[in-house]
């Protein structure tokens, strides 16, 4: 392993170890001044920098230590469990004196289950199919089935996709165009409706190029490392190289190892164990493999070979400022004391980054397995068991269930990473299919509970009862096209380009829009909607669509008036309401069988006796109704449901 001897006294003591074990500061300047010694006879050129070792303490974090064999814990007077983890969560809400909450209904349970899993409601025929089964085993099937489906697929490529930053732009100020950007996107919908191992998605990401050197689908894989933002016009092409080198680090931290390294580029990380030396031997892992070209976009890997050039770390993250020459590396920390791993290869003939690959999916890295359980997690429950999906390091929130946690991350390596085990695993718990509410018919002695529990677990992080939440705006978007019977269910290709208001498309620049010219293809699912780094289509940003300028792994969740007069006003949730009030006309002829079908494509339930009324009162028995507009009562039920808390949210 890489050593830097000391060569100043600066960054010798990080305050976090000397105020932890409460050392007085006279002990501080005492080693100060033993450092300053040390810096007097040090080389010019290394003079800014110096590498601490890693010491037992710092692999004492619960994220750096390795993932622990756990018992599950047993509850022989319990009928709520239904798997593992329910014992678990039970284990925690008795901790609490909280009891867990009943199964919600087969209607919730439907919806909730579609849109987890294919990101799609279910259609009314897949309801009345769905409560027509008998009881048992009919969910297991569901879930089997949703699983199984192309759906399945398009919907968890989008979550990876924001943490890869993925556009199919540069972005900056010219924000040009990458013309096959598309088939990175459609190369990870593939692999997860393939259940793609996710220690191979990793490694085809990392190094697929060099691993399947055939493989047209393997070098379109290693596009994640270069899905962010760059400048091919940039005039200094060493600030390019730098700026794009150190982006790929950053990113391959915070989505696979839930890290941020990148605080290291310019600085030994002030928290965690991470230093800048630990940041430029990683970034010398990708040296060879990223090639310029001036006016082109760097878009896959390609290895150099031979690769002379030697690794530095960048003083103050300057790179006119070499420092210290570096070899390849993997982060200290995450080694066990002894061990060491050949990065650089056999005699620098062998590309680095299929090693790097599999030293990141190995059993014994604490982190890869334990950072993704908790994604899967977090995009069922809201939130996950660690709620800093990015940043496992000592500034992140410690796991509201870390025996679970660990547990799941076992379970994953158990079964060959296979994320639809995991999935399977989580959605068949009692946990998951909990209620989010209590019915109006709900006995005193469950709603003395619930408040109970409202009181004690507020943040619904014991998950006492399953946590209501909102839907994302390419969620919504396909909703709404899924009621009007719009969607167009057609798969992979460039993106699309559907209309944007006049307003909008004046703040671009010329041929930065091209609306699609069939017409159809306006209709497609979200995930194909073109992805300009520099625009974000409407319902998108208002709804939280993250920009693509760097990973996200929890989106933002905001309560705006835009989002309810987008639904309201806006040309694309008007034109749909009319297309659902067209069809609905089309296949019932009375009024009450239309509202029925109305609420059934839109909230996956019938209306009640009471709804009935409401609706009736106030669209069709008024005295006088403005259809001037062109109209009629039907479409305006439509844009409400449209608008309604429940169809924006999952319960």
């Amino acid at each position: 392993m890489n050593s830097i001897s000391l060569k100043s006294c600066k960054k010798t003591v990080r305050p976090r170890r000397w105020m932890s074990v409460g050392i007085m500061p006279v002990v501080y300047v005492t080693i100060t001044v033993i450092c300053a010694l040390h810096a007097r006879a040090a080389d010019d050129r290394t003079s800014g920098y110096s590498e601490l070792p890693i010491v037992d303490e710092d692999r004492e974090h619960w994220a750096f230590r390795p993932v622990s064999q756990v018992d599950v814990p047993e509850h022989w007077n319990s009928v709520w469990p239904r798997n593992e983890i329910d014992h678990f969560i039970l284990a925690e809400l008795e901790k609490h004196q909280l009891t867990p909450q009943s199964a919600a209904s087969p209607e919730t349970l439907i919806r909730r289950l579609s849109f987890g899993l294919t990101g799609l409601p279910p259609s009314p025929q897949e309801v009345d199919a769905y409560l027509d089964t008998a009881e048992d085993g009919r969910y297991r099937q569901l879930v089997g089935r949703l699983l199984g489906s192309p759906r399945y697929g398009e919907r968890w490529a989008q979550h990876w996709l924001d943490l890869a930053r993925f556009a199919e732009t540069d972005g900056y100020e010219h924000d040009k165009l990458r013309p096959d950007a598309w088939k990175y996107r459609d190369w990870v919908i593939q692999a997860l409706s393939d259940d793609l191992p996710y220690n191979e998605f990793i490694r085809q990401q990392i190094a697929g190029d060099e691993i399947y050197p055939d493989s047209a689908a393997a070098l379109t894989a290693t596009r994640f490392c270069l899905s962010g933002p760059d400048m091919p016009d940039i005039n200094l092409a060493e600030e390019r190289r730098h700026t794009l080198l150190n982006e790929i680090v950053a990113t391959v931290g915070e989505s696979i190892l839930g890290l941020q390294i990148g605080c290291a580029q310019c600085h030994d990380h002030r928290y965690d164990p991470v230093s800048q030396a630990d940041f430029y031997r990683l970034r010398a892992v990708f040296e060879p493999s990223v090639q310029l070209q001036r006016h082109t976009s760097v878009t896959t890997l390609r290895e150099q070979r031979p690769f002379t050039r030697t690794s530095h770390v960048m003083l103050r993250g300057d790179f006119r400022t070499p420092g210290p020459e570096v070899t390849p590396g993997v982060l200290r920390v995450l080694l066990r004391e002894g061990s060491q791993i050949n990065v650089a290869g056999f005699g620098g003939k062998t590309s680095r980054r299929p090693v790097f690959a599999d030293w990141l999916v190995r059993p014994d890295n604490p982190l890869t397995a334990r950072v993704i359980v908790n994604r899967i997690w977090q995009h069922h429950f809201g939130t996950g068991l660690v709620s800093t999906p990015n940043d496992f390091g000592v500034m992140g929130a410690e796991p509201s269930h870390p025996e679970l946690l660990d547990w799941l991350a076992a379970y994953l390596m158990e079964q060959e990473w296979s994320l639809k085990q995991l999935h399977r695993k989580i959605v068949m718990s009692a946990a998951y299919q909990q209620r989010s509410y209590l019915p109006e018919d709900t006995a005193d002695s469950e709603r003395a509970m619930w408040h109970s529990a409202l009181e004690t677990d507020a943040d619904g992080a014991l998950l006492s009862r399953y946590p209501r939440r909102r839907l994302e705006g390419e969620s919504i978007r396909d909703a709404i096209l899924s009621a009007a019977g719009q969607l167009n269910l057609r798969a992979g290709g460039p993106g699309v380009r559907p209309p944007l208001p006049k307003e909008l498309l004046e703040t671009l620049l010329v041929d930065q829009w091209n609306v699609t010219e069939d017409t159809s293809e306006h209709m497609r699912r979200s995930i194909y909607v073109f992805a300009r780094r520099n625009l974000r289509y409407p319902i998108f940003e208002v709804f939280d669509r993250p920009s693509a300028n760097a990973s996200c792994g929890s989106r933002n969740i905001s309560t705006t008036a835009p989002q309810s007069l987008h639904l309201l006003n806006s040309e694309f949730s008007l034109t749909m309401a009319r297309h659902m009030s067209q069809l609905l006309q089309e296949k019932v002829s009375d009024r009450e069988s239309q509202i029925q079908s109305a609420f059934r494509r839109t909230l996956s339930r019938r209306a009640t006796a009471a709804e009935l009324v409401q609706v009736q009162d106030q669209l069709w028995d008024r005295d006088s109704f403005d259809l001037q507009d062109g109209y009629g009562p039907l479409t305006y039920l439509c844009v409400a449901l449209f608008n309604s808390s429940e169809f924006v949210f999952i319960d």
